[in-house]
């Protein structure tokens, strides 16, 4: 085991040599007052616990919305350490109050970006290009680090923070540049706005915009995709820095071939400054919420008539997630009776429940005015946790294992298996099942013909060892091979295991070649390069703070 470990550390020791480096003095020339230095989230609870400072840090710690302020905080916060070498900063996520949890370790920069630039204007996004070229300081890019991946973040590098680009603006009868179609709703917004402030301001213009979970580049995924796609399907149009150094109006009729890149092709093709998205008129929403105390048993019969009824649900326009314990649906289509009708199962699954002695049974059943009055009474008390280390691993499960009572049952023990690894699986019902799209998209063509779209999750605490951390990330990867046996070779590139076995095929599909080209074309140096994003170079000193696949795989 120690001669492991001394190899491993070798090796990233001849990583970090590799890697390239500039001083502040030369960022400041460049890019003046908009360049800053930040310490890690946590830092100012080694120098001194009781400051005010660690005082909001430690009240904040597992606040997604206070994190997302602050330029060197990720939302998954193994993502502000270099796991390969165990350099970190952080607080016991369990209780961040714990003194002597900060006695026991030392606070390390661990992969938080050396340097960082508040973005504001497109010639910023040229500079940088420059001085990566330059310099080979690495680049990468940075709103809220909301990414399950780690490309946020990263040793050595200039992180082009992107938060503060919070323009919006309402459009009638929308026009992409240069095309002669007219779209009667859209809504443009900078490459800062969150998905809550876009449906706020959608809301207050009596339209519905799709979001809710996680990066349109990889699809972009809610409860509305159903009927209403995927944020990349309603994506119109772009302005972009690509690492030629180009500012580009991106859409249909101009730079085609990115704009299909950035709808569900990943990272790594430019940096977004601003998109305009389609709205639809407000929808009236008919939603159920059932909450039951999780265990295996019950667990399995929800599972049970989960996928037993999914299928029809999704044709029926039914969208929304699955947990332990949880069931949270809506349905645009349907009005309050088809509804209630649609939905018999569930309440004959709760009734179930209670007949068996289960306490704490609670089913609503309702009618929302608009997806952010809905939005904020159920999805917003559940998204995921945050402020805590979390690997993940996905799965796209296809039309055909919903097909016969034998598919149906094969999916079932499948699920059972994963849940026994990992208790924290989330049934997602988000892929665009009932929208066609324009075939303008990239993420992998397995989306249309899915049903399900499934994440594994582990936790490791904050003073985990190596070993527990390569334990947690094998355990979402076996949670998911329970999924891969039975489904096609497809998942979530956005919430995907960080050593997916062939990531290409499993994110991108047959887009993958086409998507490879427009790389080569827009990046050939790799300006952009990050984690199995397309093109991507794992020998790259970027990446050196990441577990190798050899280590995860026990090699």
């Amino acid at each position: 085991m120690k001669d492991g470990l001394s190899i491993s550390l070798v090796l990233l020791l001849a990583v970090v040599a590799n890697a390239q480096t500039a001083s502040f003095d030369e960022v400041r020339d460049v890019f003046g007052e908009a360049a800053s230095q930040h310490e890690p989230f946590s830092a100012p609870c080694f120098q001194d616990w009781d400051s005010a400072e660690c005082i909001t840090i430690r009240t904040n710690y597992l606040s997604g919305s206070f994190r997302t302020r602050v330029p060197s905080s990720m939302v998954q916060t193994q993502w502000e350490t270099c796991q390969r070498s165990g350099e970190q900063c952080l607080l016991d996520a369990s209780n961040p109050n714990n003194r002597p949890a900060v006695n026991q370790m030392t606070c390390a920069r661990g992969s938080v970006p050396d340097y960082f630039v508040q973005v504001s204007n497109y010639s910023q996004v040229q500079e940088a290009f420059q001085f990566s070229r330059d310099t080979g300081v690495p680049i990468l890019v940075k709103n809220t680090g909301h990414d399950y991946l780690g490309r946020s973040s990263g040793r050595g590098s200039l992180s082009l923070w992107t938060h503060n680009l919070k323009q919006i603006a309402f459009h009638r009868d929308f026009k992409a540049e240069g095309c002669s179609k007219t779209y009667e709703t859209a809504i443009t917004i900078g490459a800062g706005v969150q998905f809550t402030e876009l449906y706020a301001f959608a809301d207050a213009n009596n339209v519905t915009v799709i979001g809710g979970e996680k990066l349109l580049g990889g699809g972009g995924h809610g409860p509305l995709t159903n009927t209403l796609g995927m944020a990349a399907d309603r994506a119109l149009q772009f302005r972009v820095v690509t690492p030629d150094g180009q500012y580009r109006t991106v859409n249909a009729c101009q730079n085609e071939d990115l704009f299909i890149a950035l709808r569900g092709g990943g990272g790594g093709f430019a940096v977004i400054l601003e998109m305009t998205y389609l709205a639809t008129p407000r929808v009236t929403l008919q939603a159920i919420f059932l909450s039951f105390p999780g265990t295996p048993d019950t667990t399995k019969e929800l599972f049970f008539v989960l996928i037993d009824n999914g299928l029809r649900w999704s044709q029926e326009g039914w969208g929304g997630f699955t947990t332990t314990g949880v069931f949270i649906y809506i349905n645009p289509v349907l009005n309050a009776t088809q509804a209630v009708e649609s939905m018999t199962p569930i309440a004959e699954l709760s009734e179930r429940l209670k007949t068996a002695g289960v306490t704490n049974v609670s089913l609503t059943q309702a009618t929302f005015p608009s997806y952010l009055s809905w939005y904020r009474v159920f999805f917003a008390a559940n998204i995921a946790a945050q402020g805590i280390n979390m690997p993940f691993s996905s799965r796209l499960v296809p039309k055909t294992s919903f097909a016969t009572a034998e598919s149906r049952a094969e999916l079932l023990a499948a699920y059972e298996a994963a849940y026994k690894i990992t208790p924290r699986l989330i049934i997602h019902s988000v892929t665009p099942a009932s929208y066609a799209g324009d075939g303008q998209t990239s993420m992998t063509p397995a989306w249309r013909n899915s049903v399900f779209h499934t994440t594994m999750v582990d936790t490791w605490r904050w003073n985990a060892t190596r070993a527990e951390k390569l334990a947690g990330y094998r355990k979402v990867g076996e949670s998911a091979d329970h999924l891969r046996r039975i489904t096609p070779d497809a998942s979530y590139s956005n919430e995907a295991d960080i050593y997916e076995p062939n990531h290409k095929v499993a994110h991108w599909g047959s887009n993958y070649d086409k998507l490879l080209s427009i790389k080569n074309k827009y990046d050939p140096e790799r300006l952009l390069d990050c984690w199995h994003c397309v093109g991507f170079d794992p020998s790259s000193p970027r990446f050196g703070c990441y577990f190798s696949e050899a280590e995860v795989k026990g090699r």
